[in-house]
């Protein structure tokens, strides 16, 4: 009896112990890929298919106070009177006049995924002369794919982040008050389902930013998880897998996929700004020994205006008038070397640092980096916005 009850005791010690390592195992890989700088596929590309849908239709907003469209927009008052007629309302045209109203485009954007009755933004924006749309409401209006077909129904009050007040010459505005949002504004009536899996039962994965090496370290990485021939990389941007045989285990596949990480290989870029002043590289942007010599050249001038002629001329004639006369005084500064140092293989990082310590300003500093590249030190693309 107590020997069974030992080999029990040990059979559930080492139950529980694979369990614990079963449970510990993908935290620690988790953990692992964190600290190498490993990327979800999630984040780093989608399946072809996958895709949003854009949505357009034009509208009614009515309820304005006075701000809406003038008696003279033709298009304004056609739509009105479509509208009525729609209640076996017959206005003439000429009788519509009210300024109450205005003519609105609206978009929005139909997710990859829809079932009927999901509701999504809407963004209207006024198309005819209206001062604002602010304390408007968008009458219910047919929202249409490029096939022409109407996809979703929108209607609401818009909210407008701005204002416009005008009277008596007076103007005070804020932001853009003929632009606004209905939120969860739009019904969508038609299911949307995308199609990733093609009839000979693959996927394609494609990357957001096409390079080779990423793919190829992709198609490695769902090769390692699937099997070897799960994956192969066609070029640089597309990734195409195997799919399962069984259509109701896709979701569950590509869930899988994306949850799998790699460790991106990113171009080396220096990104510079010179309205701001700002400098963004990566940490590892090398550069090769390079010696920089950064002066400074400072030039005033300065401009004093005096009169020519005497008061009491003036007083005695008034035909007579002063002339002003400019005197300029330009001066040229140019002080020592601000920097002159050598710098053996770096990064940009160091360089910037180094910079930083030696009171180089920003807009120096892009103008040693842009200096940099054209001596071919710089290993890395100069995107200048």
């Amino acid at each position: 009896m107590n020997a069974n009850f030992a080999v029990y005791k040990h059979t559930l010690v080492a139950f529980g112990l694979a369990v614990a390592l079963a449970v510990a195992a993908p935290a620690a890989r988790a953990a692992e890929d964190a600290a190498a700088g490993s990327v979800r596929l999630k984040d780093l590309g989608r399946f072809l298919g996958r895709r949003d849908n854009m949505l357009v239709g034009y509208g009614i907003v009515t309820g304005l106070a006075g701000s809406g469209d003038a008696p003279r927009n033709q298009a304004t008052r056609q739509a009105m009177q479509n509208l009525l007629s729609q209640f076996d309302l017959t206005v003439p045209l000429d009788q519509i006049q009210s300024r109450n109203v205005a003519m609105v485009m609206i978009t929005a954007t139909l997710p990859a995924t829809s079932n009927i009755g999901d509701k999504i933004d809407v963004n209207v924006t006024s198309t005819g002369d209206a001062r604002s749309i602010a304390g408007g409401t968008l009458i219910m209006s047919a929202l249409r794919g490029p096939d022409k077909r109407t996809y979703a129904l929108a209607q609401g009050p818009v909210t407008v982040g701005g204002y416009r007040f005008d009277g008596n010459g007076n103007l005070r505005q804020k932001n853009h008050p003929t632009v606004g949002v209905v939120s969860e504004g739009a019904t969508v009536e038609v299911p949307v389902r995308a199609q990733i899996a093609a009839q000979d039962g693959r996927v394609d994965y494609v990357l957001k930013n096409s390079d080779a090496v990423t793919s190829e370290r992709i198609a490695a990485r769902i090769n390692q998880a699937f099997g070897a021939g799960a994956a192969v990389s066609l070029d640089p941007e597309t990734v195409r897998i195997r799919a399962p045989q069984d259509p109701g285990r896709l979701n569950a596949f590509v869930a899988s996929i994306e949850a799998l990480a790699v460790v991106p290989d990113v171009a080396s870029r220096v990104v510079i700004n010179e309205r701001t002043g700002t400098v963004a590289a990566g940490g590892d942007t090398r550069i090769s020994p390079v010696t920089i010599s950064h002066g400074d050249l400072r030039v005033s001038i300065d401009t004093e205006y005096t009169a020519s002629q005497p008061n009491f001329i003036g007083v005695a004639d008034d035909s007579v008038r002063s002339l002003i006369v400019g005197n300029s005084r330009l001066d040229v500064d140019e002080s020592g070397q601000r920097v002159a140092q050598t710098y053996k293989q770096t990064t940009v990082a160091e360089l910037v640092a180094s910079l930083a310590r030696a009171r180089v300003g920003t807009r120096d500093v892009i103008a040693i980096l842009q200096a940099i590249k054209a001596a071919g030190a710089l290993h890395a693309d100069l995107v200048v916005q």
